[in-house]
């Protein structure tokens, strides 16, 4: 079928009355030439052919990723991306990008295109929920939204052979609708301008496994603000859309931290948010005296690293355990030089895993992430190391200690530094996606037995807490 008359057909999937009614093209200097248009029924399909002519023309781009199957996909964020290059044009297909595409089975919300209050094209995000469903706080100017929505299709290269996503792309998608709200909201406001970067992880708890052909809806909220930090709670939602169902896979808290564009190692102050109660802001801030008396404790715990062990027998800690080194590249980076938090997060889930698969030897997902701390910034151009090592090990799950070490071999002043540490775990699954026993782990010397010991404190902690959120209270 041809570009024009799938475009034609676009009116009965999308519940409108079809291209334009009007001709309400207004040129103005610096906008393109249209005078082939006047004097064409607005209805005809010569006009509406002449006006995906001249859109082409503008972006560059052929028309055709405006199909339905395109909106069925990843492709979204594209199709949000060219078409914003119309914006200020007052062009005619604007009105076709602003008809509400999705139908409320295929999104947790019907998303439209969105643009800034300067009239120019937003850059930070594509997809924002409609009023009646964002948060009730809001940012001081009132025009910074406190909660965002951003959606992905799960690729086949998102999963692992047996078609569970990987934790480590959940949360890189976590992070990035994370930095998105957290940066906009710190430049809400006139001053000097910044970027948020990713200081901590929470506790993050894989709820249930998500599948190659679902879609991934992550909803992240700015939750608290202090002087110099962020906190932003992140939601993601799979969803069948075949079958229109939906469940919740995650929930985590990130702290982000405003940095300077001129100094990047200048903290900025935080814009305050509006609270509706006076609770938000006290839980608020008991959530962030305890994540900084944690993060102070942690910070210079992971002193050691990990040495590989010669002939290891199985089940012990040298036979799994696994390294990967990994030169920091513009592509894993920010616009500002610095990796993504994201990155780091998947490239540790990587290791995690491989680790869990070679002491088991089965198909493996990410159960949970205790906290993320993030030391120190890693700059484009270094060499890291994250080392993934078995811990402890219950009936049915694994723990795995993960460190982050980088490199800066550009800098010869600077030594390798311990960037960033976490514990993984994860079990193990059968084919019909029920939990498997664990092999136990052998600890052999001192320390492993300590770390043992420590994983073992852990883990019966986490149990306790999650036996006293079932048990019903009196």
């Amino acid at each position: 079928m041809s570009l024009p008359p799938r475009l034609l057909r676009w009116p009965r999937h999308l519940r409108a009355s079809g291209p334009p009614r009007r001709l309400w093209w207004c040129p103005s200097p610096g906008t393109i030439s249209v005078g082939s248009w006047r004097g064409q029924s607005s209805k005809s399909p010569a006009y509406w052919n002449q006006v995906v002519s001249e859109a082409e023309k503008i972006v560059g781009y052929p028309t055709s990723f405006m199909s339905l199957r395109c909106l069925l996909s990843d492709e979204l964020s594209n199709i949000a991306m060219q078409v914003r290059k119309l914006v200020g044009t007052r062009h005619p297909l604007l009105t076709t990008a602003r008809w509400p595409w999705a139908p409320p089975s295929l999104s947790m919300v019907r998303p439209r295109l969105i643009h800034s209050p300067r009239g120019l094209p937003d850059t930070c995000a594509l997809l924002k929920p409609p009023a009646a469903t964002a948060a009730s706080m809001s940012g001081p100017t009132g025009e910074t939204p406190s909660a965002i929505q951003i959606c992905r299709i799960m690729r086949p290269d998102d999963a692992n052979v047996a078609g569970n996503v990987h934790g480590g792309t959940i949360l890189k998608m976590i992070e990035e609708a994370g930095v998105i709200i957290s940066t906009r909201h710190c430049n809400s406001q006139n001053g000097e301008r910044c970027v948020a970067i990713l200081a901590r992880v929470e506790r993050t708890d894989f709820l249930s496994p998500m599948c190659i052909g679902e879609v991934a809806h992550v909803s992240a909220e700015i939750t608290y603000t202090s002087k110099h930090s962020v906190e932003v709670q992140v939601h993601v939602m799979s969803e069948n859309i075949l079958t229109g169902t939906k469940k919740l896979t995650n929930k985590a808290t990130l702290w982000y931290v405003p940095l300077s564009l001129k100094n990047v190692d200048k903290v900025l102050e935080v814009p305050p948010v509006v609270y509706s109660r006076q609770e938000q802001e006290e839980e608020g801030r008991r959530r962030y005296e305890a994540q900084k008396l944690e993060r102070m404790e942690t910070k210079w715990r992971n002193g050691d690293i990990v040495q590989p062990g010669l002939n290891p027998e199985p089940n012990t800690v040298s036979y799994s355990q696994s390294s990967l080194i990994h030169l920091v590249g513009p592509s894993d980076c920010t616009l500002h030089g610095f990796m993504h938090g994201g990155v780091t997060m998947k490239l540790m889930d990587e290791v995690a895993g491989i680790v869990a698969a070679r002491h088991c030897k089965t198909n493996i997902v990410t159960a949970s992430v205790d906290a993320i701390n993030f030391h120190d910034k890693i700059r484009k151009g270094c060499v890291i190391t994250i080392s993934g090592r078995m811990t402890f090990t219950s009936n049915k799950s694994m723990e795995i200690e993960v460190l982050v070490d980088a490199d800066p071999v550009v800098v010869n002043m600077q030594r390798c530094y311990r960037a960033a540490s976490a514990f993984f775990t994860y079990v193990s699954l059968s084919q019909d996606g029920r939990s498997l026993p664990v092999p136990q782990l052998v600890p052999e010397t001192e320390d492993e037995k300590k770390r043992f010991e420590e994983g073992q404190g852990r883990y019966l902690q986490m149990k306790a807490k999650r036996q006293g959120q079932v048990e019903p209270q009196p």
